[in-house]
């Protein structure tokens, strides 16, 4: 949950409701590049990943957590709250990454949590297959898994999307789950939970995102498959679909330069989303609170139709 001073309504002991319009700034963001994978420091405007806004209430306490792409955008946004939710938490990210992780594990351990950095690549099949043990050797077991970490980088026409592209953002997009979410079993208690984060892009996808769109209507399935698979054990598997949220993937190529001054200007709210406006939808498919949810895409997108 995020903080906020309460507002009374025309001078009368009556608290005025957060507008969702106006709770963050429509931001038009200039145009701007950073080399692949961008680092949330250098963002213009910077985001709110609930720095100083969200307040925990102690839902995740004693669970621990690994979340990859946990340095910056929605995955720092996820640590932050599932540290002042009573988690410990291990991120896993780029090397090229570390001042923004460095930032985040600093934020995780003033909660007076566990706070542990792994800094690697997907693509690296000797850090994929090690990345899980060693979180949960580091964390004193593991009990929830987000896989969050996500490749995208926009093209214009087919022809110049090549076969090596296509082959990175599905190994990193997809294929990893695979591999992250079997090794988690080996360590999980009866109650864990798996959260996959997907896009609105798997619903209405971008011409010039050919290949992420197609990796993320993947994860959908996989997320439902292995949700029926998993219940049995009493392991839960579900999802979150963003819409346009504020991140450095969106400058580090993810974006055609000439759209992002209107970034997320087409939802119906009329403005992109902040990452800690995904930290609550995480926070929920952890918690016991959504014991009774399985498989399910939490949509939040401002507004986007989906299926």
């Amino acid at each position: 949950m995020t903080d906020r001073k309460p507002k009374l309504m025309n001078g009368k002991n009556q608290l005025a409701v957060d507008n969702p319009v106006k709770r963050h700034p429509r931001i038009s963001p200039p145009k701007q590049d950073q080399p692949e994978p961008g680092l949330d420091a250098l963002l213009e405007p910077l985001a709110d990943h609930g720095e100083k806004t969200y307040k925990g209430t102690g839902r995740l306490k004693g669970r621990k957590a690994l979340i990859t792409g946990g340095d910056s955008g929605i995955g720092a946004a996820v640590a932050i709250a599932f540290a002042r939710e009573g988690a410990d938490v291990a991120i896993a990210y780029l090397p090229a990454e570390e001042q923004d992780a460095g930032r985040i594990l600093s934020l995780v351990q003033e909660e007076g949590r566990l706070g542990v950095g792994f800094p690697g690549d997907l693509l690296d099949e000797n850090y994929l297959n090690t990345l899980v043990d060693e979180a949960a050797q580091a964390l004193g077991g593991l009990d929830i898994l987000v896989n969050n970490a996500g490749k995208q980088i926009a093209v214009e026409r087919l022809e110049d999307l090549d076969d090596e592209q296509i082959m990175k953002t599905f190994q990193v997009n997809v294929l990893a789950m695979f591999t992250l979410s079997r090794a988690a079993l080996k360590h999980f208690p009866d109650g864990a939970s798996i959260i996959n984060t997907t896009s609105v892009q798997a619903y209405d996808p971008s011409p010039t995102l050919l290949d992420y769109a197609s990796t993320k209507a993947a994860i959908n399935a996989l997320t439902k498959g292995l949700a029926v698979q998993l219940a049995p054990r009493g392991i839960r598997v579900n999802a979150v679909a963003p819409g346009p949220i504020w991140t450095p993937l969106q400058v580090s190529d993810g974006q055609p330069k000439d759209a992002l001054p209107k970034f997320g200007h087409n939802v119906p709210l009329g403005r992109a989303g902040q990452p800690v406006e995904l930290a609550p939808a995480y926070v929920f498919l952890a918690s016991a609170e959504s014991s009774y949810v399985l498989g399910e895409t939490l949509n939040v997108n401002g507004g986007k139709h989906t299926p």
